[in-house]
């Protein structure tokens, strides 16, 4: 996977299909993504024609899935390994946390205000081999665990309330059929994902602190809402 930042832009290429979360993802065929670093007071809900209009200031033509962060392109960081190549951007304004005795606390959401700093933590994951659609939505799972795993263990949070992946492979690749932990490109799916997440979060949070507590960020969520759970019936 090849990188290039331009204007507040960064490309990623080679792999050529992709899967994308967020606003105006899902299975794609393109030559890019991209990741796109929005200035503070961000507001435009215009999305496509706003990403189309950066990849044009940054002098990129090519289409392709797109994320948006609040984070400074300085911080991006990579890792490879194997076939896989990762680019994280990691920032946690905007924290999430899933706590396993929810009533050990009270419900918090604490709601945007107008100057602060956007936080997301964004993936873009490209392999080498060739994936056919479920084994590529199993390397998003993949990274997903990873990153959760990595930010559980460095912030206690289990990411943020923005957070978004765009994974990738070269359908001229050696086809894998599977990319799951115990795979060789998910394993190094979830070593790069480590890598570059941990990397990104030391360039981010070099000089200013990381969030004790979902309270004490600018905004964020703690999920305290218990789910009923039943026993399954046989079927008559």
């Amino acid at each position: 996977m090849r990188t290039v930042v331009a204007d507040g832009v960064l490309k990623v290429t080679n792999p050529n299909r992709w899967l994308a979360t967020g606003p105006g993802g899902g299975f794609r065929t393109a030559p890019a993504a991209y990741n796109v670093s929005v200035p503070e007071g961000f507001d435009r809900t215009d999305l496509d024609t706003y990403v189309a209009e950066r990849r044009e200031r940054a002098g990129f033509e090519a289409d392709g899935p797109a994320l948006l962060t609040g984070v400074d392109l300085v911080h991006a960081r990579g890792a490879r390994e194997g076939s896989v190549t990762v680019v994280a951007t990691a920032g946690l304004s905007n924290p999430a946390t899933l706590p396993m005795d929810p009533d050990a606390g009270v419900t918090t959401v604490n709601e945007e205000s107008p100057d602060r700093e956007i936080g997301t933590v964004n993936l873009l994951v490209g392999t080498t081999r060739a994936l056919d659609r479920g084994a590529l939505a199993t390397l998003l799972a993949s990274a997903v665990e990873a990153k959760t795993a990595t930010l559980q263990s460095l912030t206690g949070f289990t990411g943020t309330t923005s957070d978004a992946v765009v994974v990738g492979c070269d359908t001229d690749g050696e086809s894998a059929e599977f990319a799951g932990s115990g795979t060789s490109v998910g394993a190094a799916t979830r070593a790069c994902v480590r890598e570059a997440v941990r990397a990104s979060l030391r360039s981010r949070y070099a000089d200013r602190e990381i969030p004790d507590s979902v309270t004490e960020a600018d905004h964020g969520v703690r999920t305290d809402e218990r789910a009923l759970v039943f026993e399954l019936t046989d079927r008559e």
